[in-house]
């Protein structure tokens, strides 16, 4: 499969995971469980459409999740996050093409500002997120509900999550409509880029721990 292709449909999906994700929360005004099954439903639609190209990443934290957990090359995961960040500033400017970046465009932001809080938050909801990815797509015969299950899990991070940060999980989801959005939003960006990725990093190495252990019982 051409890399060409998969960074196609990284992009494609990441960006209509900020349209109709982010787009929800704008349309609804933030509504708890509208904007959690926005986000969530989106994942299952594309993980039927563009997962059989690109296993449906769309977030460069589940990209950054598969590089530790040695599911996936230092080169291909570079060329998938620069989709995924190109994809989810696509959806932005369509959202702000429709109802102006004064909207906020869904951008996350820590809760009263402060910064640790959000952190925290966005660790343990991408660590769940993440773990949960690679559990249910470690082997093939869940292949048929995998996208359900993530599907699902993203609805319940968000469920937790949109009251305190807006969740994010998301690297590009929040960089393309903070980018727009300017100020609070930017400033604390880098909250919504690095949480995630350690949330990420911590799931797939306890992944790789517990995978050890089946495998020694195994042996």
């Amino acid at each position: 499969m051409s890399n060409i292709k998969k960074m196609i449909a990284e992009f494609v999906g990441t960006c209509v995971l900020v349209v109709f994700g982010c787009g929800a929360a704008i349309v609804s005004g933030v509504d708890l469980v509208a904007t959690a099954l926005a986000f969530g439903l989106v994942i299952v639609a594309m993980a039927y459409s563009v997962g059989n190209v690109s296993g449906c990443h769309i977030n460069p934290a589940v990209s950054f999740g598969m590089l530790v957990a040695g599911k996936m090359k230092l080169k291909e995961f570079f060329e998938y996050i620069i989709a995924q960040f190109l994809g989810g500033l696509a959806g932005a400017g369509i959202l702000c093409a429709f109802f102006g970046c004064e909207s906020g465009l869904g951008a996350n932001a820590c809760p009263e500002g402060v910064i640790w809080k959000g952190i925290v938050v966005e660790i343990i909801l991408t660590f769940v997120f993440i773990f949960a990815i690679l559990g249910v797509t470690s082997k093939k015969e869940f292949g048929s509900v995998a996208g359900v299950v993530i599907g699902l899990t993203l609805t319940l991070v968000h469920l937790f999550g949109i009251p305190i940060t807006g969740t994010s999980v998301n690297p590009a989801r929040s960089f393309g409509p903070a980018l727009l959005a300017g100020g609070d939003a930017l400033s604390q960006v880098w909250v919504f880029i690095l949480a995630p990725l350690v949330g990420a990093c911590l799931a797939a190495l306890l992944f790789k721990f517990l995978e050890g252990k089946k495998e020694e019982k195994a042996a």
